[in-house]
């Protein structure tokens, strides 16, 4: 069985076409090389413009909502569970159905239907587990026996649709819910709430570099845009969950204070917040990668909004003001410095892109002409008659 909803070829010759017009706009491909490559690999899928694409997810919304409830009116809305079971699949089994015949390629419509499918599921677990297991109240929601049982088949299924359907919304969930598991395990233990943002810590540490091995897959170019989600949450979620504040008005959510008090190991969590950033934007500029680097310029930024928080010596509006005009400055001098190139950074517009296509191969194998073998055939003449051809021709 096929694990891709999609064809897996569509995003290899998108890719390709992403590839050949960055090549071209750098003069190495002619307009004629860039035609011919482009034409080996067609889009033969139908993906519409931005605007298009949210009226196709708005319409099949509401055309899939219509149904649902035309079938709720059918029932007399007296079965959730069975509604929302019907519901979750005949979504689903629309979804595949309008891929294959419509060939539809994140084209909105799919997307709508994929997202109410998962909603629909998720409705159907809630409702057979507030059946079976007694009701929660909001203070214990993450302590709950329920809401384990309740997340634990959606981060599954969850995990399916994303390998399934290669969508960055579901990647986006899944890791979340991910985290939220996690969490509520380590909070029924007595020292869980010591140990939960090191763990964290790790856990994100160890999705980075799964995501980081996936990323070498020959079918990479199927999940690109889900694994580069996924890198901007794992580099996220580890600096968030070593982060002063966050570990610090998290305790005192978690312990039901209306104001925060002081932490244990808070000189730990300060070097965290401090050295974090800089070492996402030092390792963003040694080996250039524009997730590493805006992951720590926006934790940088965060680690100002903390120091600023606990820490405040001027007026929101000055240090606003005064912090704004030394990033412009910054920035100024920062793209004068690096123009053309220093140190192996630049300025300049360059387009970063995995070293998936070989660019002289590819164009040999697509736009080189093979010169045909000529037909042999047998042709008269060309001889002479005289002395019965002693002179040695014929």
């Amino acid at each position: 069985m096929n694990l891709k909803a999609y064809n897996p070829a569509w995003a290899q010759h998108e890719a390709m076409h992403a590839a050949t017009a960055r090549w071209f706009r750098r003069g190495l491909l002619t307009s004629e090389q860039q035609q011919a490559i482009q034409t080996a690999y067609p889009l033969d899928f139908y993906r519409p413009g931005l605007f298009l694409r949210i009226g196709l997810f708005i319409f099949a919304y509401i055309g899939a909502s219509g149904m649902v409830g035309l079938l709720a009116v059918i029932t007399s809305f007296d079965h959730l569970e069975s509604l929302a079971f019907i519901a979750a699949i005949g979504t689903w089994l629309a979804l595949e159905f309008f891929i294959r015949s419509s060939r539809l390629y994140h084209a909105g419509a799919d997307n709508a239907l994929l997202y109410m499918a998962l909603g629909w599921a998720a409705l159907w677990l809630t409702a057979v587990l507030d059946d079976v297991l007694p009701s929660i109240s909001s203070s214990s929601l993450l302590s709950s026996i329920q809401t384990t049982l309740l997340l634990g088949p959606l981060f599954l299924l969850g995990l399916l649709a994303t390998i399934r359907f290669a969508d960055r919304v579901v990647a986006f969930a899944t890791y979340c819910l991910l985290l939220l598991l996690i969490t509520i395990w380590l909070l029924q233990l007595p020292f869980g709430r010591l140990v939960l943002p090191f763990i964290l810590m790790a856990v994100s540490a160890g999705a980075y570099q799964l995501v980081a091995l996936l990323s070498k897959r020959p079918d990479y170019t199927y999940y690109q845009r889900c694994l580069v989600v996924l890198k901007v949450l794992s580099l996220s979620s580890l600096y968030l969950a070593g982060n002063y504040y966050v570990v610090r008005e998290g305790n005192a959510v978690l312990g039901g204070d209306y104001l925060s008090a002081q932490i244990p190991s808070a000189p730990v969590f300060y070097l965290l917040t401090a050295l974090v950033p800089l070492l996402y934007i030092r390792v963003g500029l040694r080996h250039p990668s524009r997730v590493w680097l805006l992951t720590g310029l926006a934790a940088a930024a965060f680690s100002l909004f903390t120091l600023r928080h606990y820490r405040a010596v001027l007026p929101t509006e000055i240090a606003a003001v005064l912090f704004g005009l030394l990033l412009i400055l910054l920035a100024v001098w920062a793209a004068r410095y690096l123009r053309p190139t220093r140190h192996g950074l630049t300025s300049l517009a360059q387009d970063e892109q995995p070293p998936l296509f070989n660019l002289e191969s590819l164009i040999v194998a697509e736009t080189a002409v093979v010169p045909t073998a000529p037909e042999p055939t047998f042709q008269f003449g060309g001889g002479h008659s005289g002395g019965a051809g002693a002179d040695g021709t014929y």
